[in-house]
């Protein structure tokens, strides 16, 4: 790194996860000196350590940092909101494009009898509705401006009431002769229904847009048909920029004052990880994430009372409204919990619980990248936990069979050791002792070869079989480990071909693994590799069947011929093409020409 740092900051940076959110840098004194959005965070934070800037003001900013804090959030958007929020907040010395105070533009649904729709960058706690932000201008202009053709809301800004309808003064103006406005000054159209078109606005602004994208597409199609394509185009940006229309978002919002958000992730081991998120004035402007080993059996709600109690003493927090996703076990007086199921407290919650998990994940990181062999041992415990298993399956391996039409039957046998492959231990089984395609009867005769064989050699046995099929498969693979005395010494399943289902013996109900598991990603790669194993064994065996018996049907001609012509020659292709001389320079002069015979009548 062309900046040294301490080795505790290079630690955080290596093991940043490559998703979007917001970091903040600070200085020796604990101060925040800049605060950042990014798409990746892995990629842009590692981006100031890797090189020397050609801006002095970034030199000296990296310089200046000792620590570094981050917070996840689900898009880019919500990172940019968030970096607006944080840099009011904190007003970092380095961040120098956001001092001016500017606030991202908001679409205003007014509080009046006849409201109006518009854009504003203020907010008037009027009990108007504001909906956003909107970090592309353009994108909010574009639904006002879709809107207008959609729905005559007014423009003006008299204060029409019913009072200022009684007294007669109003005036249609020239929106209303262009059919832009209903002519609510003067009564034209009555509350109710222009209270209908606000419903009708207010649903898009939510982000349910298709009725606007299908009037645009429907005007689109109307336009390129009477080619008219210049304003087709138009309307086709505006669909785009529709397309990326975001409504709300999760980090701002204007619905939520000052609450406070606890997140939980518990996954069942010793470890919970509680994160704490501090809203003000509808922005995060805090994150901290606590981490608790269980000494007895604590359950959340207990967890959670230990979490608020020294979040209270360490950072003199007042709670007033608590969002969480359980009550806890704690007396507060004075202090609401609120367990949302939708809206943006429910998204906030979300976002909480998302950054405790991946807290829980950098520290597994840090782990690993300081103790290999603790990855592998916690990868050994995921699976026997989720096999059911009574020790760790330090060494698994995994069968497969594979005929095409009944012909050349093999089976592969793939060795992991450790969740990792070891291809020297692979095996191929050509089926010797069953007629026709019959997997069942293949798979018995092949566990039974293979594990007769390392009794007698003395050679450990593994701790997990993994039979790729379903129930009939894995039954016979009972049936021979029941024959060689070994039933209860290994533990076996069968996985089903959407590999989520895996069947035990004597259970007839699957289960399911969840499909982010390491579990059912170590258990895919076993069965892509008895797969691809045995597939190649059996093309193999194929392919020399083909070669050899083209040789073989020439008279004259027997296995020893053959064979020295097919390694000399590598195929049969070549021989045909060889000259006579060339050939007889192998096996002689009167059985080259018998080769060049039998070849010759068996292309025509």
């Amino acid at each position: 790194m062309k900046h040294e740092k301490s080795e505790e900051l290079r630690e955080k940076i290596a093991i940043l996860p490559d998703t979007p959110g917001v970091y903040m840098y600070f200085d020796a004194a604990g101060t925040v000196i800049y605060v950042g959005k990014a798409k990746n965070l892995k990629r842009r934070v590692s981006s100031y350590f890797n090189r020397t800037h050609d801006v002095l003001r970034t030199n000296l900013l990296v310089r200046n940092i000792a620590d570094m804090k981050y917070i996840v959030v689900p898009t880019e958007q919500d990172a940019l909101n968030l970096e607006n929020s944080m840099i009011k907040e904190y007003k970092p010395r380095y961040n120098v494009l956001l001092k001016d105070d500017k606030s991202y533009p908001w679409i205003v649904v007014t509080n009046e009898m006849y409201p109006r729709v518009f854009l504003t960058r203020q907010h008037i706690r009027d009990g108007s509705r504001y909906y956003g932000p909107y970090t592309n201008t353009a994108v909010a202009r574009t639904v006002l401006d879709l809107i207008g053709k959609l729905y005559p809301v007014r423009t003006c800004r008299i204060p029409i009431t019913p009072e200022y309808l009684a007294r007669g003064k109003g005036r249609l103006c020239l929106q209303y002769h262009i059919k832009k406005c209903k002519g609510c000054c003067t009564g034209e159209i009555d509350h109710v229904t222009y209270g209908g078109y606000i419903d009708r606005i207010r649903q898009i602004l939510r982000g349910e847009t298709q009725e606007l994208m299908n009037y645009l597409r429907d005007e689109m199609t109307a336009l390129a048909a009477e080619m008219r394509f210049e304003e087709a185009q138009e309307l086709k940006e505006s669909y785009k920029l529709l397309e990326n229309y975001r409504s709300k978002s999760v980090i701002v919002s204007q619905t939520i004052n000052d609450i406070d958000v606890f997140g939980f992730d518990d996954d069942g081991s010793n470890d919970v990880y509680v994160n704490y998120m501090h809203v003000r004035r509808g922005a995060v402007v805090r994150s901290v994430t606590l981490r608790y080993r269980r000494s007895l059996e604590e359950d959340r709600a207990q967890i959670l009372g230990y979490a608020m109690e020294e979040i209270r003493q360490t950072l003199g927090t007042q709670y007033d409204e608590v969002v969480v996703a359980e009550a806890p076990e704690v007396e507060m007086p004075g202090v609401s919990f609120t367990i949302p199921r939708r809206g943006d407290k429910a998204k906030l919650l979300e976002v909480s619980e998302r950054n405790a998990r991946q807290n829980r994940v950098d520290d597994l990181k840090h782990m690993e990248r300081h103790d290999p062999e603790a990855r592998t041992e916690r990868l050994l415990e995921r699976i026997k936990s989720d096999f059911r298993l009574s020790e760790l399956p330090h060494h698994i391996e995994c069968f497969d069979n594979s005929n095409i039409q009944g012909t050349n039957p093999v089976a592969s046998c793939v060795v992991f050791k450790d969740g990792k492959p070891a291809k020297r231990d692979y095996r191929h089984f050509n089926i010797k002792t069953v007629e026709g395609p019959d997997d069942f009867a293949s798979m018995k005769e092949v566990l039974t070869r293979r594990y007769t064989r390392l009794v007698q050699e003395g050679e450990p046995l593994p701790q997990l079989i993994v039979v790729d099929g379903g129930k009939g498969q894995l039954s016979a693979a009972v049936e021979a480990l029941d024959e060689m005395g070994l039933r209860g010494t290994i533990a076996v399943v069968g996985i089903a071909k959407r590999l989520e289902e895996i069947y035990f013996p004597g259970d007839s109900v699957p289960l399911y693994i969840d499909k982010n598991s390491e579990t059912l990603r170590v258990v895919q790669h076993l069965r892509d590799e008895a797969h691809r194993f045995g597939i190649t064994h059996h093309r193999n065996r194929r392919s020399k069947g083909q070669i050899v018996g083209a040789l073989d049907g020439i008279k004259g001609i027997g296995p020893k011929t053959a064979e020295a012509l097919l390694q000399h020659f590598k195929s049969v292709k070549r021989i045909r093409e060889a000259s006579e001389a060339d050939i007889a320079a192998v096996v002689g002069a009167s059985k080259a020409r018998l080769v060049l015979d039998g070849l010759s009548q068996a292309d025509a």
